[in-house]
């Protein structure tokens, strides 16, 4: 069952006929055409498999997670095919990462979603652990979704990602977070996650070594 559904992943994804100046993949989601212009020089800005995962998910159970109308931030964003897809589905996202990563990730959403999408979707700066009340006030900002895909990896910014995560979701907020384990610290911050927030394995892909999360925070008030 894993092979079968990474499969039809993996067939979401097309790489184009001719050589271009500017290289990019695309990819086939919620009945869209979606290209995604990368850049090999950093890992930002590539297309990684997690994120087609996170996708697929959005896609396939659109009606479990209805995302039309709700206010959705993605938290790492690279090159922005998760917010486009969120957007596509009728969310209205920003889509968030570090400056340098910024002019590539706008051009992508602008041009997969200009016209096409209810919500036109924002690209904001998010460096983790910083400013995050100046730019994300607790009082005004109110995400229904957290998303991220693969933010997860051997960096020193671990603290500062819990913090976050921690500072952007609220007692409704449910997160989905799909992660590719390959370090004992990867392993380590799941420890120190579940200590903020109840962590739920929604699908498991084996042959990718990827976990697809649901979780909200701990002590919330149960209706």
């Amino acid at each position: 069952e894993d092979e079968q559904i990474i499969a039809e992943i993996m067939r979401r994804r097309f790489f184009p006929a001719v050589i271009t100046n500017k290289p990019w993949e695309g990819f086939h989601f919620t009945g869209h055409e979606i290209r995604i212009t990368e850049a090999t020089d950093c890992y930002g800005a590539v297309v990684w498999p997690s994120a087609l995962v996170l996708c697929y998910f959005l896609e396939t159970n659109s009606k479990q997670y209805n995302l039309v109308d709700k206010n959705v931030i993605e938290i790492g964003a690279g090159t922005g095919l998760v917010s486009i897809v969120a957007s596509l589905l009728g969310a209205l996202v920003t889509a968030t990462d570090l400056p340098e990563l910024l002019g590539n990730l706008e051009y992508n959403v602008l041009q997969n979603t200009k016209q096409k999408c209810k919500h036109q979707p924002r690209v904001k700066e998010l460096s983790w652990g910083i400013d995050l009340e100046k730019n994300f006030p607790r009082s005004s900002c109110h995400f229904d979704y957290i998303m991220a895909a693969d933010v997860v990896y051997h960096h020193p910014f671990l603290d500062e990602l819990l913090l976050t995560f921690d500072h952007l979701c609220k007692n409704d907020t449910v997160i989905l977070w799909a992660m590719k384990f390959r370090f004992d610290k990867e392993n380590q911050f799941v420890g120190r996650f579940q200590t903020l927030f109840d962590l739920e394995t929604i699908s498991n892909f084996p042959s990718l070594n990827i976990t697809l999360y649901k979780a909200m925070r701990k002590g919330r008030m149960k209706v």
